[in-house]
């Protein structure tokens, strides 16, 4: 990334959700390593070479796929022409509580509506007073949740519908939440309530869930391809999936392959293995709402995120470290998807010791970029940084191109007739 050896920038991202879980669009947090990990958006020129590389050099869909992205705005970028370099129909801009509202910040907040940009109000907790005007130019009003009780909440609430305004409910920890704020009128959804186990004990695997981890055992003990083959047709779904993805143009074949044994064949054993660790998080979403889940997208970026931080850090020929980087990342929030420990996880899961311990208690090099995943997810600094410092041959450029490649990838993945 082209800024000042000085400034390290770091690009983080949330999923925003609706009530049914499905995925409607990211906020975008970018961090600067040298002011503590505070929001770099009051400096300008910085916020503007991020902007710039994100959306012109790497290109939206890379970083957002086919969603919205929120952006944070602090005054100084409100009032800059570094907006007009965003595209104002993927980009929500996003005013933050730290603002203060000035007849200039109120005239620029007009101009850029004319200009096709929807705005968000960050962080409300029921403070109209202090943004009456600025609540007649806002599209969407997020409200900060954390340590409301149910009274003041449904209060806020209530005084928020007499604007026509969108309602996104942030910081959501649980499900509970997700259903009390979708009754109040909530539309979208912001928080990692998806991603947390809602159930420790006396869950049963679902029949899939069931095939898809026999075929995973199978397949890291590199049993023969008969074997295997039978497990697919004895479950027609995943035989589908399988021969979808060696037929889609990502596998670049020329031949339209037909036989599962071709399709096994084809894929070869570590993209089968990577693959049935993807559809074990995309069982999960079937009825319940349209592939990807969030949390299939947030794997699959950090299972990808972790293979070529492992190649950039240590070199792709040290024996198997990047396939266990990769399983490290997509396990890591099994727990969330099978509504169970992660303890529990791992007796039911054949996999390495290294990547065991590595997801359990970030031992070894795989713990330690597990845990600078997601430092970069949060878009934390003090993480990244305290990461960094044990990964020489890694730097803040290198990171935030590997990242961004990891979101493409898991984009690619997410789109119809690839998985």
């Amino acid at each position: 990334m082209s800024i000042e050896a000085s400034t390290e920038l770091f690009l983080g991202r949330q999923p925003i959700m609706d009530a049914t879980g499905n995925l409607v669009a990211f906020e975008l947090l970018f961090r600067s390593g040298h002011a503590n990990g505070a929001v770099i958006d009051d400096d300008v020129a910085a916020t503007a070479t991020v902007i710039n590389h994100v959306f012109s050099e790497l290109g939206v869909d890379a970083v957002l796929g086919g969603y919205a992205g929120f952006i944070n705005l602090s005054a100084g970028l409100i009032l800059s022409d570094v907006i007009e370099l965003l595209p104002s129909d993927r980009v929500v801009l996003e005013l933050l509580e730290t603002v203060e509202i000035t007849p200039a910040v109120l005239a620029r907040l007009r101009e850029l509506r004319d200009r096709g940009f929807q705005i968000a109000l960050d962080d409300y907790a029921g403070n109209e007073a202090l943004y009456g005007d600025t609540l007649d130019l806002v599209d969407i009003v997020k409200v900060d949740i954390q340590g409301m009780s149910a009274p003041v909440l449904e209060d806020v609430t209530d005084r928020l519908k007499r604007w026509p305004v969108r309602l996104l409910a942030e910081k959501v920890d649980a499900k509970d939440q997700v259903q009390h704020c979708a009754e109040l009128g909530y539309e979208l959804f912001q928080g990692y309530y998806f991603a947390r186990p809602s159930v420790i004990t006396g869950r049963r695997l679902s029949h899939a869930h069931g095939a898809i981890m026999r075929l995973t055992g199978l397949v890291a003990q590199d049993a023969e391809s008969g074997e295997i083959e039978r497990v697919f047709k004895e479950n027609p779904d995943l035989s589908i999936n399988l021969l979808r993805l060696v037929n889609s143009a990502a596998m670049g074949t020329r031949r339209r392959v037909r036989s599962l044994q071709d399709a096994i064949i084809l894929l070869g054993r570590s993209q089968l293995q990577r693959w049935l660790q993807l559809m074990m998080f995309s069982a999960e979403g079937g009825s319940k709402g349209r592939f990807p889940s969030p949390l299939l997208l947030i794997a699959a970026t950090r299972g990808r995120l972790m293979e070529l931080l492992f190649d950039a850090a240590f070199g792709r020929n040290r024996g198997r470290g990047g396939d266990e980087a990769f399983l490290a990342g997509i396990t890591s929030l099994m727990g969330g998807l099978l509504g169970m420990s992660l303890e529990e996880v791992f007796k039911g899961l054949p996999v390495p010791d290294s990547v065991r311990l590595a997801v359990l208690e970030r031992s070894g090099a795989v713990g330690r970029l597990l845990s600078l995943a997601e430092g970069l997810e949060r878009a934390d600094v003090d993480t990244i940084q305290a990461e960094l410092i044990h990964l020489p041959r890694l730097d803040a450029s290198t990171v935030n191109d590997i990242h961004v490649a990891a979101m493409e990838w898991a984009h690619a993945i997410g789109r119809p007739g690839h998985h």
